[in-house]
């Protein structure tokens, strides 16, 4: 192998850089640096130790730390367990369902436990179907999450028990699709995969063609209750994800639907709720999820907020045997410290970037992007970028609609980061030359800050 050629900019490079950080990205709001791929250089810094808030950047490090420290080939898993007596197709007992965090459980998966049980030849169940959702502790609620964003699915509650409406795992969410109807009549609706445990209520009216789209779908905070208000104009649709109130007596409650649809009767006369798995119960099955390395790539090129805070907490589970964001911020921690990453500054709070508590810098997020290119991981960290200009977006993921240009497209392979007045890009970019680059942009105090980063970044691959 030859010896690394390091690069050096220009001064007329240099000066460009400097016109993008005080025209584009400017100077009173960003944080910037610029580092030399192959070296780990920095080539430019403008207050790169400058403290700001991440979001979703903030998913570099909890999901690098999930690489290491759960490894490629770790499986959520979910178990079913029986007590009590089984005879003549009745189980005289409960049915527990312990969880462990999977994101992925779906109506498939939840269908399939209903035939496991149908399989071992329980066709009634005289107690209860119990959600041990222990391995978790603390709120369920992340601690970034407002009043406005708990009905949202960024915003959606952690639980060890919890299902997902798509192949996006929008863990603890269901999605409801309002159709417009004839003017004045309210819209329709449909609930995928299930209302589980909530119910609606549908106030919206149907306006005509060309009006305002005021309907809002929304769950009243801490209740089960979703209302459809404002008006849909005639022609159109609208699609929302809502959170769920209870991510595990709401999974449960979906469960149980299908189970009665298999033919397992419930005769309690109330059958869902939560508990801990007994000594004496009898482990029947054990679901486990895609791996880590199938499931990073969707985490990130989609920044799944409900994958992050869940990756953080089963960190802390499984090394200081406490499953909540404290303990596992410090096996973040401590990743960091082995890789030599400068975090003395940094605060943390949650996985996934959405608390406006969270501080981080360029230097140090550039710094761990290096450190990562070592790592054997580092080929799924690199997939599960966002590529700048990629049209399709389980690819483009979160940058498919930016740097359309041929010049910048597939050039670019970056994490986005946004909450209010804060938008962050950072990875590594292609220069004009062909040389490859490492970089970190922050803003804040910006409403809208995705054009000021695009041409900026624009400009400093132009001028590289």
């Amino acid at each position: 192998m030859g010896e690394i050629q390091a690069v050096v900019l220009t001064p007329q490079a240099v000066a460009a850089l400097d016109q993008a950080v005080e025209q584009s990205l400017g100077k009173d709001r960003a944080t910037f640096t610029l580092r030399d791929r192959a070296t780990g250089d920095i080539l430019y810094a403008y207050r790169g130790e400058h403290l700001m808030r991440p979001a979703s950047n903030m998913k570099i490090i909890s999901g690098a730390a999930a690489l290491e420290e759960l490894g490629l080939d770790y499986r959520f898993q979910t178990e079913l367990y029986i007590d009590g007596e089984l005879g003549d197709g009745m189980l005289n007992g409960n049915l527990y369902v312990k969880g462990y965090g999977d994101p992925t459980i779906n109506e498939a998966t939840l269908r399939h436990f209903a035939d496991m049980l149908w399989q071992k030849g329980i066709q009634s169940i005289n107690e209860q179907l119990i959600g041990d959702d222990s391995y978790f502790t603390g709120d369920t609620l992340p601690p970034g999450v407002d009043d406005e964003g708990e009905t949202h699915y960024y915003g959606a509650r952690i639980s060890p028990i919890t299902m997902s409406p798509n192949d996006d795992f929008d863990a603890s969410t269901i999605i409801v699709t309002a159709e417009s109807q004839s003017v004045g009549e309210p819209p329709t609706f449909t609930v995928i995969p299930h209302l589980s445990g909530h119910e609606i209520t549908n106030e919206a009216t149907t306006v005509e063609s060309g009006a305002e789209n005021t309907l809002e779908i929304r769950r009243l905070n801490g209740t089960n209750h979703i209302v459809m208000t404002g008006a849909i104009p005639q022609g159109e649709s609208a699609k929302v994800w809502v959170s769920l109130q209870n991510p595990t007596v709401n999974t449960l409650e979906f469960f149980k639907v299908l189970c009665e649809q298999k033919g397992i009767q419930f005769t309690h006369a109330q059958p869902v709720t939560v508990g801990k798995v007994t000594e004496s119960a009898e482990l029947i099955y054990t679901h486990e999820s895609r791996t880590v390395a199938e499931l990073f790539s969707i985490f990130m090129k989609l920044s799944n907020n409900s994958i992050a805070d869940i990756v953080v907490k089963t960190l802390g589970e499984l090394q200081h045997g406490v499953g909540d964001y404290e303990s596992g911020l410090l096996v973040v921690n401590d990743y960091l410290m082995r890789k030599n990453i400068d975090f003395s500054t940094w605060q943390f709070v949650d996985g996934s970037g959405l608390s406006h508590g969270i501080r981080l810098h360029s230097n140090g997020i550039s710094q761990l992007l290096f450190e990562l290119q070592k790592e054997p991981y580092f080929e799924v960290f690199f997939a599960s970028l966002p590529v700048g200009g990629n049209e399709d977006r389980l690819i483009g993921g979160t940058l498919k609609d930016r740097f359309l240009e041929p010049e910048f497209t597939g050039k670019i392979f970056a994490k986005t980061g946004y909450i209010h007045e804060v938008h962050c890009l950072s990875g590594y970019a292609t220069g004009a030359s062909g040389k490859d680059y490492i970089f970190s942009i922050m803003l804040e105090d910006c409403e809208d800050g995705i054009p000021f980063i695009d041409e900026g970044l624009k400009a400093i691959i132009s001028a590289i």
